[in-house]
């Protein structure tokens, strides 16, 4: 059984014009997998209606449950957890207090969230040195690699990454992929929107094309790689 399964779902902002028409992906334990598509094709609006930021029909199980309706706090709780597109930094809090925040769904009394910071610094070493600092003043690849490190503290079992690379410069795009191979080896399954096609391709095991709000292929990303539709769509020719 899928950890992710979504089945026909479609999906509407406020404005009431549906952007996802009958969308059907899964993501099984330990996989990434990436979504690849034109700007405006519902690759964001696909993570956003998996975390219940808007209205969807159809349905969306994950880890057997069904979570489509769901509250976002209430599907966090079960174990995923979203990378926004722009980061999404608390300004006015410092490093570690990004971090801590991210604890919310799971730490009670008692608990403690040490091993979790000492995870998360690790793969960041950066943040351990800037722990004090406020979030809003790093960098942007730092910004990025807070981001990410405040979603691991959330303790998921699927992480959903929106565009990962954007602005960032070229050699710290591979350290990010990096850092996202690694925490997938960990055991957290990832579920990626990247502009950067390429390199998402040669990071992930399985890929889908969305094109205009559908899924019009599904296939491994070495396959995908070597399409010429896709090569002249996504990769530069």
């Amino acid at each position: 059984m899928p950890l992710l399964e979504v089945n026909s779902v479609s999906a509407s902002y406020a404005d009431g014009v549906e952007v996802l028409h009958g969308i059907d992906l899964a993501v099984n334990q330990g996989e990434m997998v990436t979504l690849i598509g034109a700007n405006g094709a519902g690759k964001t609006t696909t993570l956003r209606a998996i975390m219940g930021l808007l209205r969807a029909q159809g349905s969306i199980k994950f880890d057997g449950v069904e979570i489509l309706g769901r509250e976002t706090p209430e599907i966090a709780k079960l174990g995923i957890s979203m990378v926004p597109e722009g980061r999404g930094v608390f300004p006015g809090l410092s490093v570690y207090d990004n971090l801590r925040v991210a604890t919310t769904p799971w730490i009670r009394r008692g608990q403690s969230a040490a091993e979790d910071l000492d995870r998360v610094f690790e793969l960041f070493p950066i943040l351990a040195e800037r722990r004090k600092q406020l979030g809003w003043s790093l960098s942007g690849g730092q910004q990025q690699m807070l981001a990410i490190g405040r979603a691991i503290m959330a303790r998921p079992k699927l992480m959903l990454l929106d565009e990962p690379s954007l602005g960032l410069a070229p050699n710290l795009v591979e350290e990010v992929f990096e850092k996202l191979r690694s925490i997938n080896e960990q055991g957290v399954s990832i579920l990626l929107v990247e502009q950067n096609a390429f390199m998402a391709l040669e990071y992930s095991r399985l890929a889908y094309v969305i094109e205009r709000g559908t899924v019009s292929k599904q296939m491994s990303s070495s396959a995908l790689l070597d399409d010429e539709g896709i090569k002249a769509a996504y990769l530069g020719g």
